[in-house]
C-alpha cells in the first residue's frame, strides 16, 4: 500500500500484519471473529506488536497505529485497551455496532458476523463488541478522519469517537471530508488524497518525532 512507502520515507519503522479475520489464509482463518470482533484479532495484533517491540530498530515509547475501515475499528478498540501506542489514526472507522445497524450500505449484513442476531434480541452481544464500550480508558492522542459520503461506514462513527475523546480530554482532532466516498484513499479526488496523507504525516511527526 501507498501509505507504507510514504511513512517508510518519512522515517518510520512499518509493520503491517494478517491478524485473524482478515483474507488471504483460508474461510476458517477470516471467521475465526465471527461473533467475536475484538477477540483473537486483538491478541494478533497485539502479539505482533510484541514481536516488533523486541527488534532492536524499534523504539518502543514511540509506537503509533492507524488502520481504515476495519483496520479503523481495530484502531478504536486498541486505544480503549491498550496505552502501547504514543498515537492514533482512526480512518473511516467504525466505532459503535449498535448505531451502525441499518445505517450501512451493509444493511444488515453485518447480522452474519454476529451469529445472525440482530441488535433488539442481543443488544449487549453487539454493545460488548462496540469500542465506544470501552473509550473511557483511552489514553492515547487519536486524529479521526472520516468522509462525509461513506456509505459503508457514516460518518457518525467517526464523531461518536471524536466527541467522546474530546469529553475525556484526550488531544484528538476530526478533519471531514466533503463529497467523498468510503475508499476516498484510493479513489478520492487527488488533491484530497494528498491532503489526507499530510494529516497522516502530520499527527504521526507530533506525536512520534524525536523532542515531542
Amino acid at each position: 500500500m501507498h501509505e507504507f512507502y510514504l511513512l517508510a520515507a518519512a522515517g518510520y519503522v512499518v509493520a503491517f500484519t494478517n491478524p485473524r479475520g482478515s483474507k488471504g489464509y483460508g474461510e476458517a482463518f477470516c471467521k475465526a471473529i465471527n461473533g467475536d470482533w475484538g477477540g483473537p484479532d486483538y491478541e494478533d495484533i497485539m502479539t505482533w506488536t510484541d514481536f516488533v517491540a523486541k527488534q532492536p530498530f524499534v523504539d518502543t515509547k514511540r509506537m503509533g497505529v492507524t488502520g481504515g475501515s476495519y483496520g479503523g475499528y481495530m484502531t478504536n478498540w486498541l486505544i480503549g485497551h491498550t496505552d502501547r501506542f504514543k498515537a492514533a489514526v482512526t480512518q473511516r472507522s467504525v466505532s459503535n455496532l449498535i448505531s451502525m445497524y441499518g445505517s450501512s450500505d451493509f444493511n444488515w449484513y453485518f447480522e452474519t458476523e454476529l451469529g445472525n442476531i440482530p441488535p433488539w434480541e442481543d443488544m449487549e452481544l453487539y454493545w460488548k463488541q462496540s469500542p465506544m464500550k470501552y473509550i473511557g480508558n483511552t489514553k492515547t492522542p487519536t486524529l479521526v478522519i472520516h468522509s462525509e459520503q461513506d456509505l459503508r461506514c457514516a460518518i457518525e462513527q467517526g464523531e461518536q469517537i471524536f466527541v467522546a475523546l474530546k469529553r475525556l480530554g484526550v488531544p484528538t482532532e476530526m478533519v471531514r471530508f466533503p463529497d467523498e466516498p468510503h475508499g476516498l484513499s484510493r479513489t478520492g479526488r487527488t488533491d484530497r488524497r494528498i491532503v489526507r496523507l499530510g494529516h497522516i504525516l502530520r499527527w504521526f511527526d507530533n506525536y512520534l518525532k524525536p523532542g515531542n
